[in-house]
């Protein structure tokens, strides 16, 4: 992964905390550089009667910085989308297409778009139901990545303002449903839960969340790693 660029693409803060961040941070200890891309602002994941939308992004916002300096992101750059109303429009998609450009990534990861929901989760014990800001972030950025980012044609306002095309050569996609591709993550494994306890606002005991992605990780480990987090891989021509 030496001099490999990485951008995580998410809807909420903590989102590529609980699916990539043991891979992503492995891959910045083997020389990779990554970024984190937020599309909410992180407004509404919050029961306190007291809270605000503004005070809780500022909270979320500083709680995904401190957890992405954890990992070793080298930045994370925020858009100003309203939790539970994300679109995967053309307005979204080019947002997206321009920090491709700018950023210029190797590997994208991002949400699995076609996962909708599961009945019935082993690792855990019950169904889930995958939020839809998760699967516009998916869908949007699969359609940055492939085609727009990479025709000249796309947002030519671009090039007037010096970002030239790019081609991805890799997606990553999170799906609790698929195990296609697995990374060992056992050894930034703690890293993984360090970041994630960096999100306090999201939590009435942090115990029982690492108990979960504990579960989840051991579950998809093999006979020569504890603990894995898993994708679905395309490889982009």
């Amino acid at each position: 992964m030496k001099n490999k660029i990485v951008l995580a693409v998410g809807a909420h803060p903590d989102d590529m905390d609980f699916s990539s961040s043991g891979t992503i941070a492995k891959w910045v200890l083997e020389g990779a550089t990554a970024y984190y891309l937020i599309l909410t602002r992180g407004c509404r994941g919050s029961n306190d009667p007291k809270m605000t939308s503004e005070k809780l992004s500022k909270i979320r916002q500083r709680e995904q910085e401190e957890a992405a300096k954890i990992l070793g992101v080298r930045k994370v750059f925020f858009l100003n989308h309203t939790d539970t109303e994300l679109v995967a429009d053309l307005s979204l998609k080019e947002e997206i297409v321009r920090f491709i450009r700018k950023l210029r990534p190797n590997i994208v990861i991002t949400m699995d778009p076609t996962f909708y929901y599961v009945p019935y989760l082993s690792f855990y014990g019950y169904g889930f139901v995958n939020h839809s800001d998760h699967r516009a972030a998916g869908l949007a950025t699969l359609d940055a990545c492939f085609p727009l980012a990479r025709d000249r044609l796309s947002f030519l306002q671009h090039e007037k303002q010096g970002l030239k095309p790019h081609k991805v050569e890799e997606l990553l996609l999170v799906n609790l449903a698929k195990a296609d591709f697995i990374v060992d993550i056992t050894k930034t494994f703690a890293k993984k839960l360090q970041a994630l306890a960096c999100h306090k606002s999201q939590y009435d005991d942090f115990n029982v969340v690492r108990d979960r992605v504990r579960k989840r990780a051991a579950y998809l480990r093999k006979k020569n790693y504890k603990y894995a987090e898993n994708f679905t891989r395309i490889k982009l021509p």
